[in-house]
C-alpha cells in the first residue's frame, strides 16, 4: 500500500479536509474592494503607470501655450496648461484638469512637481480660479496672478 503526502480527496470533500473561506466581505475572493482599498489602488496606479508628455497646443491665440498631458495606457487622463517666458524665467499655469477616476490620488500634485522639476529656474504663477485648483496651488505654494502674462515679453491675450 502506497501512502501519499497529501490525503486523497473525494468529490464532495469531508468535513475535516474541506477548505472554507472566512465569512464576511474580507473572505470573498472576487468581492468588490472597499473604498479605501480602491482609492489606494488608484493612488498606486497614478504614481506608477502615468506618463507625462509635453506638447504645444496648436490653433490657440497664443502660440507659446503648452500642455503637459497625463497619459495612462494611450488615454489622456489629465492635463496642465501653461506658458513660459524664457527671458523673464516666468511661468503661468492656466488650467489643471484631472479625470474623475484619478481625483484625490495626488496625480495633480505629481504633475505640477514634474513641471517644476523640468523647469527649475522658472518662477511659477497661476490664473486658475476653480476651488480645487486653487487649493492645490496653495499647497504647492504657487501664487495667483490676475493677468495671463506676468512679464512684458509675452503678448497679452486677455
Amino acid at each position: 500500500m502506497q501512502r501519499h503526502a497529501r490525503p486523497t480527496s473525494t468529490l464532495f470533500g469531508s468535513a475535516g479536509t474541506a477548505h472554507s473561506s472566512p465569512s464576511g466581505p474580507a473572505g470573498a475572493k472576487h468581492a468588490r474592494p472597499s473604498r479605501l482599498t480602491a482609492r489606494l489602488q488608484r493612488r498606486i496606479l497614478a504614481y506608477s503607470a502615468i506618463d507625462f508628455l509635453s506638447t504645444h497646443i496648436p490653433g490657440t491665440a497664443d502660440s507659446d501655450e503648452e500642455c503637459l498631458l497625463l497619459v495612462h495606457v494611450r488615454q489622456v487622463v489629465g492635463q496642465v496648461r501653461y506658458r513660459i517666458c524664457s527671458p523673464c524665467a516666468q511661468g503661468v499655469i492656466t488650467a489643471v484638469a484631472i479625470n474623475e477616476p484619478f481625483d484625490n490620488t495626488g496625480l495633480d500634485t505629481r504633475a505640477l512637481s514634474h513641471l517644476r522639476a523640468r523647469n527649475p529656474d522658472v518662477a511659477w504663477h497661476s490664473t486658475s480660479d476653480s476651488g480645487v485648483t486653487r487649493d492645490l496651488l496653495l499647497r504647492m505654494r504657487i501664487p495667483a496672478t490676475t493677468s495671463l502674462t506676468p512679464c512684458p515679453h509675452a503678448p497679452n491675450t486677455a
